[in-house]
Protein backbone atom coordinates (compact mmCIF):
# COMPACT_ATOMS: atom_id res chain seq x y z
CA UNK A 1 0.00 0.00 0.00
CA UNK A 2 1.43 3.39 -1.00
CA UNK A 3 1.91 5.97 1.73
CA UNK A 4 -0.03 9.24 1.44
CA UNK A 5 1.92 11.29 3.97
CA UNK A 6 -1.19 12.16 5.98
CA UNK A 7 -1.59 8.89 7.92
CA UNK A 8 -2.40 9.59 11.56
CA UNK A 9 -1.03 6.34 13.00
CA UNK A 10 1.94 4.06 12.33
CA UNK A 11 1.50 0.61 10.73
CA UNK A 12 4.00 -1.93 12.01
CA UNK A 13 4.08 -5.29 10.19
CA UNK A 14 7.33 -6.79 11.51
CA UNK A 15 9.42 -6.38 14.63
CA UNK A 16 11.84 -3.47 14.21
CA UNK A 17 14.28 -4.06 12.63
CA UNK A 18 12.64 -6.38 10.10
CA UNK A 19 14.59 -8.93 8.05
CA UNK A 20 15.50 -6.54 5.22
CA UNK A 21 16.47 -3.77 7.64
CA UNK A 22 18.74 -6.18 9.51
CA UNK A 23 20.66 -6.85 6.31
CA UNK A 24 21.27 -3.13 5.76
CA UNK A 25 22.32 -2.61 9.38
CA UNK A 26 24.89 -5.43 9.10
CA UNK A 27 26.28 -4.02 5.84
CA UNK A 28 26.37 -0.53 7.33
CA UNK A 29 28.38 -1.74 10.33
CA UNK A 30 31.02 -3.15 8.00
CA UNK A 31 31.16 -0.36 5.42
CA UNK A 32 30.71 2.90 7.34
CA UNK A 33 32.73 4.63 10.03
CA UNK A 34 31.02 4.77 13.43
CA UNK A 35 29.02 7.97 13.88
CA UNK A 36 25.76 8.58 15.73
CA UNK A 37 23.21 5.97 14.60
CA UNK A 38 20.40 5.75 17.18
CA UNK A 39 17.87 3.22 15.83
CA UNK A 40 17.92 0.22 13.44
CA UNK A 41 15.36 1.84 11.14
CA UNK A 42 16.08 1.59 7.38
CA UNK A 43 13.79 3.89 5.39
CA UNK A 44 13.15 3.43 1.67
CA UNK A 45 10.57 6.16 0.96
CA UNK A 46 8.75 8.99 2.71
CA UNK A 47 6.05 11.55 2.05
CA UNK A 48 4.87 14.40 4.19
CA UNK A 49 5.20 13.27 7.83
CA UNK A 50 5.20 9.55 7.03
CA UNK A 51 8.11 7.21 6.27
CA UNK A 52 8.16 3.56 5.14
CA UNK A 53 11.02 1.19 5.84
CA UNK A 54 12.39 -1.60 3.64
CA UNK A 55 10.11 -4.14 5.33
CA UNK A 56 6.93 -2.16 4.71
CA UNK A 57 6.60 -0.72 8.21
CA UNK A 58 5.09 2.78 8.25
CA UNK A 59 6.34 5.37 10.74
CA UNK A 60 5.35 8.83 11.88
CA UNK A 61 8.51 10.88 11.46
CA UNK A 62 8.87 13.31 14.37
CA UNK A 63 12.61 13.66 13.75
CA UNK A 64 12.35 15.16 10.22
CA UNK A 65 15.92 14.34 9.27
CA UNK A 66 17.10 16.22 12.39
CA UNK A 67 14.93 19.21 11.61
CA UNK A 68 15.69 19.26 7.88
CA UNK A 69 12.39 18.31 6.25
CA UNK A 70 10.32 21.30 7.34
CA UNK A 71 8.10 21.22 4.22
CA UNK A 72 7.70 17.45 4.53
CA UNK A 73 9.27 14.57 2.66
CA UNK A 74 9.08 14.56 -1.15
CA UNK A 75 7.07 17.74 -1.46
CA UNK A 76 6.04 17.89 -5.14
CA UNK A 77 7.11 21.53 -5.56
CA UNK A 78 10.60 20.79 -4.29
CA UNK A 79 10.87 17.52 -6.23
CA UNK A 80 9.94 19.25 -9.49
CA UNK A 81 12.36 22.11 -8.90
CA UNK A 82 15.26 19.69 -8.35
CA UNK A 83 14.30 17.51 -11.31
CA UNK A 84 13.99 20.50 -13.64
CA UNK A 85 17.34 21.91 -12.54
CA UNK A 86 19.09 18.54 -12.82
CA UNK A 87 17.94 18.27 -16.43
CA UNK A 88 19.60 21.61 -17.22
CA UNK A 89 22.74 21.92 -15.10
CA UNK A 90 23.80 20.35 -11.80
CA UNK A 91 27.02 22.17 -10.96
CA UNK A 92 29.13 25.00 -12.33
CA UNK A 93 31.35 26.26 -9.48
CA UNK A 94 29.51 29.33 -8.29
CA UNK A 95 32.59 30.34 -6.34
CA UNK A 96 34.40 31.04 -9.64
CA UNK A 97 31.61 31.76 -12.13
CA UNK A 98 28.13 33.23 -12.13
CA UNK A 99 24.57 31.97 -12.44
CA UNK A 100 21.17 33.43 -11.64
CA UNK A 101 19.93 30.87 -9.11
CA UNK A 102 22.73 31.64 -6.68
CA UNK A 103 22.05 35.37 -6.78
CA UNK A 104 18.26 34.99 -6.68
CA UNK A 105 18.38 32.83 -3.56
CA UNK A 106 20.83 35.16 -1.81
CA UNK A 107 18.65 38.18 -2.61
CA UNK A 108 15.60 36.42 -1.25
CA UNK A 109 17.18 35.08 1.92
CA UNK A 110 18.95 38.32 2.87
CA UNK A 111 15.59 40.11 2.73
CA UNK A 112 14.08 37.53 5.08
CA UNK A 113 16.84 37.20 7.66
CA UNK A 114 16.45 39.55 10.67
CA UNK A 115 19.98 40.89 11.03
CA UNK A 116 21.17 44.48 11.27
CA UNK A 117 22.22 46.65 8.36
CA UNK A 118 20.76 47.54 4.98
CA UNK A 119 23.14 45.79 2.59
CA UNK A 120 23.20 42.25 3.91
CA UNK A 121 25.32 39.66 2.13
CA UNK A 122 25.50 35.87 2.13
CA UNK A 123 28.23 33.24 1.91
CA UNK A 124 27.12 29.79 0.73
CA UNK A 125 28.10 26.65 2.61
CA UNK A 126 27.13 22.98 2.47
CA UNK A 127 26.15 22.45 6.10
CA UNK A 128 25.60 24.18 9.41
CA UNK A 129 29.11 23.40 10.59
CA UNK A 130 30.60 24.91 7.45
CA UNK A 131 28.45 28.01 7.91
CA UNK A 132 29.82 28.31 11.46
CA UNK A 133 33.39 27.98 10.16
CA UNK A 134 32.74 30.87 7.78
CA UNK A 135 31.29 32.93 10.63
CA UNK A 136 34.44 32.31 12.68
CA UNK A 137 36.68 33.51 9.85
CA UNK A 138 34.44 36.47 8.98
CA UNK A 139 34.42 37.57 12.63
CA UNK A 140 38.20 37.44 12.89
CA UNK A 141 38.68 39.26 9.61
CA UNK A 142 36.17 42.01 10.38
CA UNK A 143 37.23 42.76 13.96
CA UNK A 144 40.92 41.95 14.00
CA UNK A 145 40.20 39.97 17.16
CA UNK A 146 40.77 36.24 17.64
CA UNK A 147 38.88 35.01 20.69
CA UNK A 148 35.29 33.85 21.10
CA UNK A 149 32.51 33.35 23.61
CA UNK A 150 30.09 30.45 23.47
CA UNK A 151 27.73 28.78 25.92
CA UNK A 152 27.76 25.64 27.98
CA UNK A 153 25.28 23.30 26.33
CA UNK A 154 25.87 24.84 22.88
CA UNK A 155 26.09 22.81 19.70
CA UNK A 156 27.59 24.48 16.64
CA UNK A 157 28.93 21.49 14.71
CA UNK A 158 31.75 18.95 14.69
CA UNK A 159 34.41 20.38 12.37
CA UNK A 160 37.44 21.64 14.26
CA UNK A 161 36.45 25.29 14.55
CA UNK A 162 32.78 24.53 15.15
CA UNK A 163 33.47 21.80 17.71
CA UNK A 164 35.62 24.26 19.64
CA UNK A 165 32.46 26.32 20.16
CA UNK A 166 30.37 23.21 20.91
CA UNK A 167 29.88 22.18 24.53
CA UNK A 168 26.85 19.91 24.74
CA UNK A 169 28.58 16.53 25.30
CA UNK A 170 32.19 15.62 26.22
CA UNK A 171 32.25 12.84 23.59
CA UNK A 172 32.17 15.49 20.85
CA UNK A 173 35.68 16.64 21.84
CA UNK A 174 37.12 13.50 23.40
CA UNK A 175 40.31 12.48 21.59
CA UNK A 176 40.53 15.59 19.42
CA UNK A 177 42.60 17.93 21.59
CA UNK A 178 43.85 20.50 20.76
CA UNK A 179 40.88 22.14 19.14
CA UNK A 180 40.82 25.77 18.00
CA UNK A 181 42.24 27.92 20.81
CA UNK A 182 40.60 31.05 22.14
CA UNK A 183 37.07 29.87 23.01
CA UNK A 184 35.64 30.58 26.46
CA UNK A 185 32.37 28.90 27.50
CA UNK A 186 29.97 30.59 29.90
CA UNK A 187 26.68 29.37 31.47
CA UNK A 188 23.52 29.67 29.38
CA UNK A 189 20.40 31.20 30.92
CA UNK A 190 18.70 27.84 31.42
CA UNK A 191 15.35 28.20 33.21
CA UNK A 192 15.00 24.47 33.88
CA UNK A 193 18.27 23.26 35.34
CA UNK A 194 19.99 26.19 36.94
CA UNK A 195 23.76 25.89 36.65
CA UNK A 196 24.31 27.94 39.81
CA UNK A 197 22.73 25.29 42.02
CA UNK A 198 19.51 27.12 42.76
CA UNK A 199 16.62 24.75 43.38
CA UNK A 200 13.63 25.04 41.07
CA UNK A 201 13.02 27.79 38.54
CA UNK A 202 14.65 31.19 38.96
CA UNK A 203 12.82 34.38 37.98
CA UNK A 204 13.63 35.21 34.33
CA UNK A 205 15.12 38.63 35.07
CA UNK A 206 17.24 37.28 37.91
CA UNK A 207 18.46 34.43 35.73
CA UNK A 208 19.30 36.84 32.92
CA UNK A 209 21.16 39.18 35.26
CA UNK A 210 23.11 36.29 36.74
CA UNK A 211 24.17 35.02 33.30
CA UNK A 212 25.22 38.48 32.07
CA UNK A 213 27.06 39.20 35.33
CA UNK A 214 29.02 35.97 34.87
CA UNK A 215 30.21 37.11 31.44
CA UNK A 216 31.17 40.53 32.83
CA UNK A 217 33.14 38.83 35.61
CA UNK A 218 34.85 36.69 32.97
CA UNK A 219 35.94 39.91 31.26
CA UNK A 220 37.22 41.20 34.59
CA UNK A 221 39.25 38.16 35.59
CA UNK A 222 40.50 36.13 32.63
CA UNK A 223 39.17 37.22 29.21
CA UNK A 224 40.07 40.63 27.77
CA UNK A 225 36.85 41.80 26.15
CA UNK A 226 38.74 43.78 23.53
CA UNK A 227 40.15 40.50 22.19
CA UNK A 228 36.74 38.85 21.72
CA UNK A 229 35.63 38.81 18.09
CA UNK A 230 32.18 37.24 18.48
CA UNK A 231 29.70 35.62 20.82
CA UNK A 232 27.91 32.60 19.34
CA UNK A 233 24.34 32.00 20.49
CA UNK A 234 21.43 29.68 19.64
CA UNK A 235 17.93 31.24 19.97
CA UNK A 236 16.92 27.83 21.36
CA UNK A 237 19.75 25.53 22.38
CA UNK A 238 19.42 22.42 20.21
CA UNK A 239 21.55 19.40 21.06
CA UNK A 240 22.02 20.91 24.51
CA UNK A 241 18.40 20.12 25.37
CA UNK A 242 16.04 22.45 23.48
CA UNK A 243 16.56 25.10 26.11
CA UNK A 244 14.48 28.27 25.63
CA UNK A 245 16.09 31.23 27.43
CA UNK A 246 14.15 34.04 29.14
CA UNK A 247 12.90 36.55 26.56
CA UNK A 248 15.04 39.36 27.98
CA UNK A 249 18.27 37.32 27.79
CA UNK A 250 18.99 37.83 24.05
CA UNK A 251 18.39 41.60 24.42
CA UNK A 252 20.90 41.61 27.29
CA UNK A 253 23.39 39.75 25.06
CA UNK A 254 22.87 42.30 22.29
CA UNK A 255 23.53 45.16 24.72
CA UNK A 256 26.60 43.41 26.13
CA UNK A 257 28.07 42.86 22.66
CA UNK A 258 27.41 46.47 21.66
CA UNK A 259 29.11 47.73 24.80
CA UNK A 260 32.27 45.72 24.16
CA UNK A 261 32.41 45.84 20.35
CA UNK A 262 31.71 42.11 20.04
CA UNK A 263 29.80 40.63 17.10
CA UNK A 264 26.65 38.68 18.00
CA UNK A 265 26.34 35.51 15.89
CA UNK A 266 22.93 33.79 15.90
CA UNK A 267 23.19 30.10 15.05
CA UNK A 268 19.82 29.47 13.39
CA UNK A 269 20.85 26.19 11.78
CA UNK A 270 18.14 24.31 13.66
CA UNK A 271 15.74 27.15 14.56
CA UNK A 272 15.43 28.66 11.09
CA UNK A 273 12.78 28.36 8.36
CA UNK A 274 9.68 28.18 10.53
CA UNK A 275 10.71 25.59 13.09
CA UNK A 276 9.89 27.75 16.13
CA UNK A 277 6.62 29.22 14.84
CA UNK A 278 8.40 32.21 13.32
CA UNK A 279 10.54 32.17 10.19
CA UNK A 280 13.65 32.58 12.36
CA UNK A 281 14.00 31.95 16.08
CA UNK A 282 15.61 35.33 16.68
CA UNK A 283 12.28 36.99 15.88
CA UNK A 284 10.86 35.81 19.20
CA UNK A 285 13.20 38.18 21.03
CA UNK A 286 13.06 41.38 18.98
CA UNK A 287 16.80 41.70 18.40
CA UNK A 288 19.05 41.73 15.34
CA UNK A 289 22.36 39.87 15.37
CA UNK A 290 25.33 40.88 13.24
CA UNK A 291 25.77 37.43 11.69
CA UNK A 292 23.39 34.52 11.22
CA UNK A 293 24.17 30.94 10.24
CA UNK A 294 21.47 28.87 8.53
CA UNK A 295 21.27 25.35 7.04
CA UNK A 296 19.19 22.19 7.76
CA UNK A 297 15.66 23.04 6.50
CA UNK A 298 17.02 25.52 3.96
CA UNK A 299 17.25 22.90 1.20
CA UNK A 300 14.75 20.18 2.18
CA UNK A 301 17.44 17.50 2.21
CA UNK A 302 19.72 18.84 -0.53
CA UNK A 303 22.81 19.96 1.43
CA UNK A 304 23.04 23.75 1.71
CA UNK A 305 23.88 26.29 4.37
CA UNK A 306 24.82 29.94 4.54
CA UNK A 307 26.37 32.67 6.64
CA UNK A 308 24.50 35.97 6.40
CA UNK A 309 26.29 39.16 7.45
CA UNK A 310 25.41 42.80 8.00
CA UNK A 311 27.18 45.77 6.39
CA UNK A 312 30.93 45.99 6.81
CA UNK A 313 31.70 42.34 7.58
CA UNK A 314 32.61 41.13 4.09
CA UNK A 315 35.96 39.41 3.51
CA UNK A 316 36.55 41.98 0.74
CA UNK A 317 39.79 40.29 -0.36
CA UNK A 318 39.30 37.56 -2.97
CA UNK A 319 40.55 34.16 -1.86
CA UNK A 320 40.20 34.71 1.89
CA UNK A 321 37.54 32.02 1.97
CA UNK A 322 35.75 29.83 -0.53
CA UNK A 323 34.59 26.28 -1.27
CA UNK A 324 33.63 24.06 -4.20
CA UNK A 325 29.96 23.23 -3.72
CA UNK A 326 28.66 26.36 -2.01
CA UNK A 327 25.56 27.62 -3.81
CA UNK A 328 25.33 24.46 -5.88
CA UNK A 329 22.59 24.69 -8.52
CA UNK A 330 20.53 21.76 -7.24
CA UNK A 331 20.71 23.10 -3.69
CA UNK A 332 19.69 26.60 -4.77
CA UNK A 333 16.75 25.25 -6.76
CA UNK A 334 15.63 23.14 -3.80
CA UNK A 335 16.00 26.06 -1.40
CA UNK A 336 14.03 28.50 -3.58
CA UNK A 337 11.23 25.93 -3.87
CA UNK A 338 11.34 25.27 -0.13
CA UNK A 339 10.83 28.95 0.65
CA UNK A 340 7.94 29.04 -1.85
CA UNK A 341 6.24 26.17 -0.02
CA UNK A 342 6.82 27.68 3.43
CA UNK A 343 5.18 30.91 2.31
CA UNK A 344 2.46 29.60 -0.01
CA UNK A 345 1.21 26.95 2.42
CA UNK A 346 1.51 29.18 5.50
CA UNK A 347 3.66 26.58 7.23
CA UNK A 348 5.23 28.97 9.74
CA UNK A 349 1.78 29.65 11.16
CA UNK A 350 1.00 25.93 11.10
CA UNK A 351 4.17 25.38 13.11
CA UNK A 352 2.89 27.78 15.73
CA UNK A 353 -0.60 26.21 15.85
CA UNK A 354 0.51 22.59 15.83
CA UNK A 355 3.22 23.43 18.36
CA UNK A 356 0.60 24.74 20.74
CA UNK A 357 -1.56 21.67 20.10
CA UNK A 358 1.35 19.33 20.82
CA UNK A 359 2.31 21.41 23.83
CA UNK A 360 -1.07 20.70 25.46
CA UNK A 361 -0.47 16.97 25.12
CA UNK A 362 3.03 17.26 26.57
CA UNK A 363 1.84 19.44 29.46
CA UNK A 364 -0.81 16.85 30.29
CA UNK A 365 1.83 14.10 30.30
CA UNK A 366 4.08 16.19 32.51
CA UNK A 367 1.26 16.62 35.02
CA UNK A 368 0.49 12.89 34.94
CA UNK A 369 4.06 11.60 35.25
CA UNK A 370 6.55 12.71 37.90
CA UNK A 371 9.28 11.23 35.69
CA UNK A 372 8.75 14.08 33.18
CA UNK A 373 10.49 16.99 34.82
CA UNK A 374 9.93 19.60 32.14
CA UNK A 375 8.23 20.42 28.86
CA UNK A 376 9.60 23.35 26.85
CA UNK A 377 9.90 24.67 23.35
CA UNK A 378 8.64 27.07 20.69
CA UNK A 379 6.48 26.16 17.69
CA UNK A 380 7.31 22.65 16.50
CA UNK A 381 10.64 22.61 18.33
CA UNK A 382 9.67 20.95 21.61
CA UNK A 383 11.15 18.63 24.19
CA UNK A 384 10.36 16.83 27.42
CA UNK A 385 12.99 15.93 29.97
CA UNK A 386 13.02 12.79 32.10
CA UNK A 387 14.13 12.96 35.71
CA UNK A 388 14.63 10.66 38.66
CA UNK A 389 12.83 11.09 41.98
CA UNK A 390 15.54 13.50 43.17
CA UNK A 391 15.13 15.65 40.05
CA UNK A 392 18.41 14.60 38.43
CA UNK A 393 18.49 13.61 34.74
CA UNK A 394 17.24 10.12 33.91
CA UNK A 395 18.98 9.27 30.64
CA UNK A 396 18.17 5.56 30.97
CA UNK A 397 14.41 6.18 31.02
CA UNK A 398 14.76 8.61 28.11
CA UNK A 399 16.59 5.98 26.07
CA UNK A 400 13.98 3.32 26.91
CA UNK A 401 11.13 5.61 25.85
CA UNK A 402 12.88 6.45 22.59
CA UNK A 403 13.40 2.75 21.88
CA UNK A 404 9.83 1.81 22.72
CA UNK A 405 8.65 4.62 20.43
CA UNK A 406 10.50 3.48 17.30
CA UNK A 407 9.42 -0.09 17.96
CA UNK A 408 5.85 1.22 17.75
CA UNK A 409 6.44 3.36 14.69
CA UNK A 410 7.24 6.81 16.10
CA UNK A 411 10.64 8.26 15.20
CA UNK A 412 12.12 10.56 17.86
CA UNK A 413 15.55 11.85 18.81
CA UNK A 414 17.13 12.57 22.17
CA UNK A 415 18.70 15.85 23.18
CA UNK A 416 20.56 17.19 26.20
CA UNK A 417 21.22 14.93 29.15
CA UNK A 418 17.81 13.29 29.34
CA UNK A 419 15.47 14.96 26.85
CA UNK A 420 13.46 13.78 23.87
CA UNK A 421 12.73 16.29 21.11
CA UNK A 422 9.66 16.52 18.88
CA UNK A 423 10.39 18.08 15.50
CA UNK A 424 7.93 16.83 12.87
CA UNK A 425 7.71 18.43 9.41
CA UNK A 426 5.76 21.67 9.55
CA UNK A 427 3.05 20.15 7.34
CA UNK A 428 1.96 17.95 10.26
CA UNK A 429 -1.80 17.72 10.93
CA UNK A 430 -3.53 17.74 14.30
CA UNK A 431 -4.57 14.09 13.84
CA UNK A 432 -0.92 13.13 13.31
CA UNK A 433 0.13 15.00 16.43
CA UNK A 434 -2.60 13.16 18.35
CA UNK A 435 -1.49 9.82 16.91
CA UNK A 436 2.13 10.45 17.82
CA UNK A 437 1.22 11.48 21.36
CA UNK A 438 -0.81 8.29 21.77
CA UNK A 439 2.27 6.27 20.78
CA UNK A 440 4.40 8.31 23.17
CA UNK A 441 2.04 7.51 26.06
CA UNK A 442 2.19 3.81 25.22
CA UNK A 443 5.99 3.98 24.97
CA UNK A 444 6.34 5.69 28.33
CA UNK A 445 4.12 3.07 29.96
CA UNK A 446 6.14 0.26 28.40
CA UNK A 447 9.45 1.84 29.42
CA UNK A 448 8.36 2.13 33.03
CA UNK A 449 6.82 -1.35 33.18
Amino acid sequence: MAIRGTEAKPRIKTPIPGPEAKKIVRRDDKALVTTTKTAPVAIQRAKGVVAEDVDGNVFLDFAAGIGVMNVGHSHPTVVKAVQDQAAKLTHFAGTDYYYDQQVSLAERVTKMVPIGGRNKKMFYANSGAEAIEAAIKLSKKATGRHRFLAFQGAFHGRTMGAVSLTASKPIQKQGFFPTMPGVTHVPFANPFRNVWGIDGYEEPQELTNRAIDFIEQTFTWNLPSDEVAALFWEPVQGEGGYIVPPKMFPKALRDLCDEHGILLVADEVQTGFGRTGKMFGTEHYGIKPDVMTIAKAMGSGVPIGATVIRDGLDFETKGSHSNTYGGNLLACASSLATIDVLEDENLVENSRKMGEHMGKHLDEMKEAHASIGDHRGLGLMRAIEFVKKDGSPDAKLRDKVETEAWKRGLLLLGCGKSGIRFIPPLVVKAAQVDGAMDVLRESLAAAKA
